[in-house]
């Protein structure tokens, strides 16, 4: 498939430029009957949209979802569901002054390496606003997952140098996730980082962060052999996000400082009165002791929690003044004007989701090819 598009049986398709009259998405694949509302789609884009304070920008978009196709009487048809969401509120004058400038941490420069154009308006398909496109995708995703009973769970675990409380632990708080602007699952911790992010703000500059995820319901043996394995479609996803720059799984790059006999996840038998998972004749069920792999062992899922944290870098627009080269290849000085968010961690938490859900639904379709 072609770089602007994701997908096995569930596939996706993203489409827009972050100045230009739309975005949005197609979603094929998708199998009928499924109870969908243009309300379920607005529900998540919601949870993206900028202008909302804090540590966001102040760009302030409806982000209003149309359902093109695909959809009738409230329900899938299986045929592809087209989503456009118009955009509203561009400056794109912001970036006048900065065409002919390659922005430090951006992608300008590789954007012309490879295709010797590209579009100057707040970065095109390069920008965060792209994402727009994903989250309303995994918002069909997510309703496909729920009626199989898997939920996924997003929070910033960790924004401007503090981070939140580990899931389980005393002082994690996941209801207070959706009730705070930075998505923090503490309340104390979101002050903190709050204080750091707007000193940042004041001094014109960013904070990187994580966004930890957790999905329950998963089957055991989801995820495809060798270059399809459940962990590895995911890193790809995630990383495929502009900010991200790094995934890791349950105890993540701590398991290099441990042994076996402490990383091992030991089976144990099932706990009694445990639904039926529909195993194959003459495998028992079992559960784990511990899940230090966070839900994935030989790539497929163990039926534990899926547990990961994707980091993610310093937003790159800063209003600091800074060197850089322009395309005659002289060195100049700029500073980036426009709306920029200061840490991309809340609006990225319903993103990271989305892309959960996208590979997901495409590995649950395609693990109904499996056996009969």
């Amino acid at each position: 498939m072609a770089g602007n598009s994701s997908g096995t049986v569930f596939t996706v398709t993203t489409f827009g430029e972050s100045h230009g009259p739309a975005l949005g998405c197609i979603v094929d694949g998708c199998p009928a009957g499924l109870p969908l509302d243009s309300r379920d789609i607005r529900a998540e884009l919601s949870r993206r949209r900028p202008g909302g304070g804090g540590a966001s920008t102040t760009r302030a978009e409806a982000d209003e979802p149309e359902i093109l196709s695909g959809v009738f009487e409230g329900k899938t048809l299986g045929t592809p569901i087209a989503i456009l969401v118009r955009n509203n509120n561009q400056r794109s004058g912001d970036y006048d002054a900065l065409k002919d400038l390659y922005r430090p941490g951006h992608a300008d420069w590789t954007w012309e390496a490879k295709y010797g154009f590209r579009d100057t308006r707040g970065g095109g398909r390069s920008s965060a606003r792209e994402t727009l496109g994903r989250v309303a995708a995994g918002a069909v995703a997510k309703v496909f997952l729920n009626a199989q009973g898997i939920l996924i769970r997003g929070w910033t675990s960790s924004a401007a140098g503090i981070d939140a409380p580990a899931f389980g632990s005393p002082g994690f708080d996941l209801d207070a996730v959706e009730k705070n602007p930075l998505r923090f699952p503490s309340q104390a911790g979101m002050e903190q980082a709050m204080a750091r992010i707007e000193n940042l703000r004041k001094a014109g500059d960013s904070a990187g962060g994580k966004v930890s995820c957790r999905v329950t319901g998963l089957l055991p043996g989801l995820g495809e052999p060798v270059f399809g394995k459940l962990d590895a479609r995911l890193a790809a996803a995630m990383l495929s996000l502009g900010a991200a720059k790094g995934i890791e799984f349950g105890a993540g790059f701590g398991v290099a400082y441990t042994q076996g006999s402490a990383n091992n996840d030991r089976p144990i038998p099932a706990a009694p009165g445990r639904i039926n998972r529909d195993l194959p004749p003459g495998v028992p069920d079992l559960d784990y002791a511990a899940n230090t792999a966070g839900g994935v062992l030989g790539g497929l899922s163990t039926g534990m929690p899926l547990e990961f944290t994707v980091a993610f870098k310093p937003v790159p627009s800063i209003s600091q003044k800074q060197n850089t080269v322009d395309n005659k290849g002289t060195v100049r000085e700029l500073v980036i004007g426009g709306r920029h968010d200061v840490c991309v961690c809340p609006r990225a938490v319903p993103v990271v989701e989305a892309m959960t859900a996208l590979v997901l639904a495409d590995l649950v379709l395609l693990g109904r090819l499996d056996r009969v």
